[in-house]
């Protein structure tokens, strides 16, 4: 019944993640029918949505700490589910205020940093840390298969009603957090805990005659870790800068891959889409395999340095291997790590942080996936050489910030090598 339990967990994980996804790669296809100026346009939504939702992960994990994580990502979701239809419904309402759209995507963004640090925590206490990097990097793919979904949901409705492209996938969301509300187990135990606290205990003595005594309920007082606090444990800080020039390359490519195959190799727009989803699909192997590799070797900042390393000279080409190596490392850090860092052994026992180290990272990786499409914007001009030189030199910042994490991993293994031997 475990076992069964678990993998209806991370079943239910699929099904939540899916559709958040989905409702922010909708809007790709929307834009290409938006006319000459549809890129500032493209620039003022996408930005709104991704500035919103930098800031708001910062302090999305400390409430996720503090309320119920089934209560709060229900909420989160119902809301941007809702916002999400609100966007398309400018459509049918015949709004053509750019303001109106830009207020929406704000609040779009707000509401969905609820999402990743509550199901990283959930998905962390369902999972130990042994087999934590393989587990959460097939359950990573959502986020590749989210971005291949929504850009077909959104070009069945873009040439004709574009509005559905945001409807559909916001009515998806808003059933997925009601099916989350009434199903969603935080943790191992939770479904059997109302039964422990109302099951009272009985005593027979010698005489035959039964004594009946509460059973004692034992609550768990430990207080939810600090913004500041989190901060402090080893390889947050780290792990956090990685992640920002990684999110900056993977966005980059998510964002301006269509129309840099467009431009430069001369495809059509529908073909220049269809090659730029092998970088997600490499983005589903690499997860897993960065998972798994990373399980095995106990080494999470070497396997992402090692990634980041070999995709450097592969940015300009290669896009299966490409998406791989860039977003292995990217959704290893988003999942495995912050789950290992939110039960860091400094924490003493304290599970009340997996929401605040998440929200810490994730928070910050997407302040590069802000800026990076806003710097692709700026230099693209003057070449897309400059672009790769870019996106190269970022590669090597995220490897240079897990320099002294892989340096402590090193020695932990030349330490292991004597003793095995001896």
């Amino acid at each position: 019944m475990l076992k069964s339990s678990r993998n209806t967990q991370d079943n239910k994980q699929f099904g939540l993640t899916h559709p958040l996804y989905l409702s922010v790669l909708g809007t790709e296809e929307l834009y290409n029918s938006l006319g000459d100026n549809y890129q500032t346009l493209f620039g003022v939504l996408d930005n709104s949505f991704l500035v919103a939702y930098a800031i708001g992960m910062f302090f999305s994990g400390i409430f996720g700490e503090r309320v119920p994580l089934r209560y709060y990502l229900s909420f989160g979701m119902v809301m941007s589910g809702l916002f999400t239809c609100l966007f398309g419904l400018g459509f049918y309402l015949n709004i053509h205020s750019l303001g109106y759209y830009a207020a929406i995507q704000v609040m779009n963004g707000l509401m969905q940093t609820t999402g990743w640090p509550a199901v990283v925590a959930c998905v962390g206490n369902w999972f130990g840390k042994g087999k934590r990097g393989f587990i959460m990097g097939v359950w990573n793919s959502h986020t590749s298969v989210g971005n291949i979904l929504g850009s077909l949901i959104a070009g069945a409705f873009v040439s004709s009603q574009w509005g559905m492209s945001f409807i559909v996938p916001g009515l998806i969301i808003i059933c997925t957090g009601i099916l989350c509300f009434f199903f969603l187990s935080e943790k191992e135990g939770d479904e059997t805990e109302s039964i422990v606290n109302n099951t009272s205990q009985i005593d027979i003595n010698a005489y035959g005659s039964i004594t009946v005594e509460p059973a004692e309920v034992v609550e768990d007082h430990t207080e939810a870790i600090s913004f500041i606090g989190a901060l402090s444990i080893p390889g947050v800080v780290e792990f956090s800068l990685c992640l920002m020039f990684a999110k900056l390359v993977s966005y980059t490519f998510l964002y301006w891959l269509p129309l840099y195959i467009s431009n430069v190799a001369h495809f059509e727009a529908k073909a220049a889409g269809d090659m730029s989803t092998l970088f997600d699909v490499g983005g589903i192997v690499g997860g897993i395999t960065a998972g798994l590799v990373s399980d095995y070797t106990g080494g999470r900042a070497t396997t992402c340095c090692v990634m980041l390393l070999t995709a450097a000279p592969m940015v300009s080409g290669m896009l299966l291997l490409c998406g791989g190596l860039v977003n292995g490392p990217y959704a290893l850090i988003t999942t495995a790590v912050s789950a290992d860092l939110g039960t860091h052994e400094s924490l003493r026992g304290n599970s009340r942080a997996l929401s605040t180290v998440t929200a810490i990272i994730d928070g910050t990786g997407s302040v590069g996936a802000a800026v990076g499409p806003l710097l692709a914007g700026v230099i693209s001009p003057t070449g897309w050489n400059n672009v790769f030189y870019m996106l190269i030199t970022s590669d090597l910042l995220a490897c240079l910030f897990l320099s002294r994490l892989v340096y402590k991993e090193a020695c932990g293994w030349c330490r292991r090598v004597p003793r095995a031997r001896g």
